[in-house]
């Protein structure tokens, strides 16, 4: 993957997209789809925030030279190429995050990298809106990721020892207001492409074996809906059938990290689409 032009430095009115084009630039070697759509968000966020001013006409320009730049070294990449595959990527990249973070969270490991893969998850969910409207699913898990690694954070800087799994959140706070306090001092480099502490994808499905996690203990926690019986013909679109197939994988990316939960979730979204064609 050939470097990228650098960008110009950012104005000061593209700040709540500073941690998703860190975040891109972490992850041009390991994984350039994110990369790509990390860049993607912040062009649309930054061109909705000011798009006038010109030194954010200046940085949007350049950002939209990265981004053609990708596009181009990406080739025919299905990712890029097909938007249900992109989204089914990026989806699962940050739920193996969420995953990995939150398994540490439960086992009382408490660290940096942990922190970091909590609030990198809730950046990647930001993303996901490049695709159109997050689920209820993916809201709860980006608020409970943003809250977990600024209270963590917290917690390790004062000292103290926090409280293991989703214990003290409060449903009626805004913890995207916190944003900024789960980032201020997470290492600005991640960790080296060989360490699979921060990297979920690479880790073997045994590293978790022993941590017991409850059948609907999954933070946060939803009761999986009811799936009802195909009533006649069924007609389903190539979209549908790829629909189906990423709520299968989301599934299995849950199972290697045993947790339940989330697994019985996805397949009951995969039945209930096979059977009424409907979401």
């Amino acid at each position: 993957m050939a470097a990228l032009a650098p960008l110009p430095p950012l104005p000061p009115q593209f700040k709540s997209i500073q941690h998703h084009l860190r975040t891109a630039q972490e992850h041009d070697k390991r994984d350039p789809v994110v990369a790509y759509y990390c860049r993607l968000y912040a062009m649309q966020t930054g061109m909705k925030i000011d798009s006038k001013t010109p030194d954010c006409r200046k940085f949007l320009s350049k950002l939209m030279d990265q981004l053609e730049a990708l596009k181009k070294q990406l080739g025919d990449n299905e990712a890029i190429t097909q938007e249900i595959v992109g989204s089914a990527h990026l989806e699962n990249y940050a739920l193996k995050m969420f995953l990995y973070a939150d398994n540490e969270d439960r086992a009382g490991r408490f660290h940096k990298n942990m922190i970091k893969s909590f609030y990198t998850a809730s950046l990647l969910i930001d993303v996901i809106t490049v695709f159109g409207e997050l689920t209820d699913e993916n809201v709860k898990h980006r608020k409970y990721a943003r809250w977990k690694a600024t209270y963590i954070h917290n917690c390790l800087k004062n000292g103290e020892t926090p409280q293991a799994g989703p214990v003290g959140i409060e449903e009626d706070n805004d913890v995207e207001e916190n944003e900024d306090a789960g980032a201020t001092s997470l290492p600005t480099q991640p960790p080296q492409p060989s360490s699979s502490a921060y990297d979920p994808s690479s880790m073997p499905s045994s590293s978790f074996t022993g941590i017991q996690i409850p059948p609907g203990a999954h933070a946060p926690a939803n009761t999986p809906a009811e799936v009802p019986h195909s009533t006649g013909d069924i007609r389903l679109t190539p979209e549908d059938f790829a629909r189906a197939q990423k709520y299968c994988k989301y599934a299995g990316s849950a199972l290697q990290y045993e947790d339940v939960s989330t697994a019985v979730q996805n397949l009951q979204k995969a039945l209930k689409l096979l059977t009424t064609g409907r979401e």
